[in-house]
């Protein structure tokens, strides 16, 4: 027992004797690195691994020896289980150490090369304005004077230039992120076209009955007698297929220099036509080239006698009554968004919201009838209508989008042409199923 006891001591005092330098190991390897020990890093690392090996041949030979006094005794007590446990975690500590070693002596290795190129260099900063850290070390007066006396002893530079993102220092390594998704400009949403009954076309014309006539003359009438005549009529209508259309002039080089351009563009030239073409339906004024739109088509407001009229929902409301009389029931109502939070925001006398609870999500609705909020109509204007019943839309080609150089005088100056296209008609049948009007209360 006396022997463990003697070479667990040993190894403390080795790992202690490492750090004060004294393992045959150069205390600037331990402490501050020496600008001499460039060339010995190899050397240095050799000594360091044999001081290791050696000490950990006598650790595991005490703990060899301490557990075979064990089994011939036929125990272990516990003063030697520890004393072994003792042993090898010093032996685990100077294994340790000499991975800090190591860790200095590439970190010496890397300073003396900066070092040597800086001073290769004469020390100049190559115009730049600031300085690296190898550039002052090179320049200080401490190493100046240490060169002066001999390069006795050893040096500890202490660098005061830090580590920034000027260049020439960390900012060499920092490179800019890059979202290359594009923030496009906000879309509207364009819903009235989906109201409407759809269908297509294969002519340029959409022909079509509508009935103009219709004398009921029905009655009650007596056995032999004479049975009175009704009178229908039917006239033949038309709508003309339009089109819509917009074109861009593209460069060559940003057409190859940018992956996404095209479809970035092809999807803004869709979203163009598909906004035209809202704007047409909703109050296209029949003219030219243009739609005859639902605006254009409707029937007039006209309140009946004698109801509440002083509030938009009053008049919403006045305006379902009137397509009721025309014996059309109403399935929507279109309003700029504007006056619908107006409706929202309206407030009995005791601050309670007279539409609904405002924590509630729900589909915007009115007395049954679905609320479609768009800035396609001006504030203070709105429409009650049958939607389905009232017009149809007849698609003659989809949205197409072509790129060409055949266009002027692209081909000369490396320019690309895209355009966008799309027919169709709209037939507005049943003017009398739609009612518009405004919120201006007198």
């Amino acid at each position: 027992m006396k022997m463990m006891t003697k070479s667990a001591a040993s190894a403390a005092a080795i790992i202690a004797a490492a750090s004060a330098g004294a393992i045959n190991v150069p205390a600037f390897v331990i402490g501050t690195p020496r600008m001499d020990a460039a060339g010995n890093v190899e050397k240095l690392m050799q000594e360091v691994k044999a001081e290791l090996g050696r000490v950990g041949d006598d650790v595991r030979k005490v703990a060899d020896d301490a557990l075979a006094q064990a089994k011939a005794n036929g125990d272990l007590t516990a003063e030697t289980k520890n004393t072994a446990d003792k042993a090898l975690m010093e032996f685990n500590g100077l294994s340790g150490a000499l991975m800090k070693l190591e860790g200095k002596l590439e970190a010496l290795e890397t300073r003396n090369l900066d070092l040597e190129q800086t001073v290769a260099a004469g020390g100049r900063g190559g115009g730049e304005t600031g300085q690296t850290v190898g550039q002052e070390i090179a320049g200080s007066e401490e190493l100046k004077a240490w060169v002066a006396g001999g390069l006795n002893g050893s040096l500890a530079l202490k660098p005061k230039n830090a580590i920034t993102t000027a260049s020439g220092s960390g900012g060499g390594l920092i490179w800019d992120t890059q979202d290359r998704t594009p923030a496009n400009m906000a879309r509207q949403r364009l819903p009235i076209r989906a109201l409407l009954m759809q269908a297509t076309t294969e002519s340029d014309v959409v022909k079509y009955a509508k009935q103009t006539t219709r004398t009921n003359a029905a009655a009650m009438v007596a056995e032999g007698g004479t049975m009175p005549e009704s009178a229908y009529g039917w006239t033949q209508a038309e709508a003309n297929v339009r089109k819509i259309a917009h074109h861009t002039n593209i460069s060559d080089e940003a057409l190859a220099d940018s992956g996404q351009l095209e479809a970035a563009i092809d999807t803004e030239m869709r979203y163009g036509l598909d906004l035209e073409e809202e704007a047409q339906i909703l109050a296209g004024d029949g003219t030219g080239q243009n739609l005859s739109g639902l605006v254009t088509e409707a029937t007039a407001f006209s309140a009946a006698a004698g109801l509440p009229n002083v509030t938009r929902i009053d008049r919403l409301r006045l305006g379902m009554l009137q397509l009721a009389l025309a014996s059309y029931a109403t399935t929507g109502l279109t309003l700029n968004p504007i006056d619908w939070a107006a409706i929202e925001l309206l407030k009995d006398t005791t601050g309670r919201y007279v539409f609904g609870d405002p924590n509630v999500s729900k589909t915007p609705m009115l007395w049954g009838a679905d609320v479609v909020p768009t800035i396609s109509h001006s504030a203070g204007e709105w429409m009650a209508g049958n939607f389905l019943m009232a017009a149809t839309i007849y698609d003659r080609q989809a949205s197409e989008i072509l790129i060409s150089s055949e266009h002027g005088t692209n081909f000369v100056e490396g320019m690309k042409t895209m355009r966008g296209v799309k027919r169709l008609a709209m037939a507005v049948k049943r003017g009398s199923a739609l009612v518009t009007g405004d919120f201006t209360f007198a």
